[in-house]
C-alpha cells in the first residue's frame, strides 16, 4: 500500500539517500550538520533518545531505520535481544545488516503492510519518520507502534514542531537560501533531487492517544540544521554556542519543546 508521501521517500532512498560518498550518504549531506565544530553537540542530542528506552529487552522496533547510519543510533538497541528494522529501502537493510549482523530482523516493505504481532516489542522507535507519512496517515501509524508495542513499555518518536520559533524568525533568510538553489538548479545544472514529504501536526494532535497511552515531551534539537548552520558558525566560537544552547536544553526542557525544532515523543502503552 504505497500512497503519493510513501512513493516520494522510497524513491528518494533507493537512489541518492543511501549513496556513499566516503561514507557519507546523501541523507547525511542534505539532512545533517556534518560542520565539526558541530559533531559533539549533534552526538549529544542523538544520545537523548536512549534515555526512554529500556535498558534491557528481547525486541525493539525500529520504524524506517534506514541504515543505522550513525554510531549512536546503534546503541539504542544494545541491551536487546533483536533490533526489527522495518524501511521501504532495501539498499537501507543491506547496510543496517552490515553493521548489525545476526543482532537484527530486517523487512522491507511499508509498515503499513507488515504483518507484526499484537503486544511483542519491548520498545519501538521512529526517528525522524513519521512527519513524512502522509498527514491522514499519521495517527494510523503511531496507533500501529502502540498496538505492537507491551504495556508498560515505550513508544519513543523524534518529531517536529511546526509552531518552532526559528521556522518564523529566519523565514527571509530560509526565502534566500531556497532562492539561491532553484539559481543553482537553473544556471549551474545542479541535478534536482525531489523534496521529501513532510507534514507535522501540532503538538496539541498527540493528546488524541491519551487514552492509550501515557505521553510526555522532551527536547532532541533546538533548530534544524538550515537554521542552526544560519545561526552558528564552524569555529570555536560556534562550539561555544552550542555547549550553551545544549546546557539550556537540559535546564529548561518544557520551554524548548513548546518553542524549538525537534521534541522527543515518549508513549508507555497503558
Amino acid at each position: 500500500m504505497k500512497n503519493k508521501a510513501e512513493e516520494i521517500v522510497s524513491n528518494f532512498y533507493n537512489t541518492v539517500g543511501w549513496d556513499a560518498e566516503n561514507d557519507i550518504t546523501g541523507d547525511a549531506r542534505k539532512y545533517e550538520d556534518l560542520r565539526p565544530f558541530a559533531q559533539d553537540y549533534i552526538s549529544k542530542c542523538r544520545l537523548r533518545v536512549q534515555r526512554y528506552i529500556p535498558e534491557s529487552g528481547n525486541n525493539i522496533l525500529d520504524m524506517a531505520s534506514g541504515p543505522i547510519q550513525f554510531p549512536e543510533y546503534r546503541e539504542f538497541s544494545r541491551g536487546f535481544n533483536k533490533r526489527w528494522c522495518v524501511d521501504l529501502s532495501a539498499k537501507a537493510l543491506e547496510k543496517a545488516k552490515e553493521r548489525i549482523g545476526d543482532h537484527g530482523v530486517f523487512l522491507h516493505g511499508s509498515f503499513f503492510d507488515l504483518p507484526l504481532e499484537k503486544n511483542f516489542f519491548d520498545c519501538a522507535l521512529s526517528v525522524h519518520t513519521i512527519y513524512h507519512i502522509d498527514k491522514d496517515m499519521q495517527e494510523t501509524a503511531v496507533r500501529k507502534l502502540i498496538d505492537v508495542t507491551k504495556s508498560g513499555h515505550p513508544i519513543v518518536i523524534v518529531y517536529s514542531n511546526p509552531a518552532a520559533w526559528g521556522r518564523w524568525m529566519l523565514a527571509p533568510a530560509s526565502l534566500v537560501l531556497k532562492l539561491f538553489r532553484l539559481f543553482k538548479r537553473i544556471f549551474i545544472k545542479k541535478k534536482f533531487v525531489q523534496e521529501l514529504y513532510f507534514h507535522s501536526h501540532p503538538l496539541s494532535w498527540w493528546k488524541r492517544f491519551e487514552n492509550e497511552a501515557e505521553i510526555r515531551m522532551y527536547p532532541w534539537r533546538a533548530f534544524d540544521v538550515r537554521h542552526q548552520k544560519l545561526l552558528i558558525p564552524n569555529n570555536f566560537i560556534g562550539k561555544w554556542m552550542l555547549n550553551k544552547l545544549y546546557d539550556l536544553e537540559e535546564k529548561y526542557p518544557d520551554f524548548f519543546v513548546r518553542h524549538f525544532q525537534y521534541p522527543i515523543i515518549v508513549m508507555v502503552k497503558k
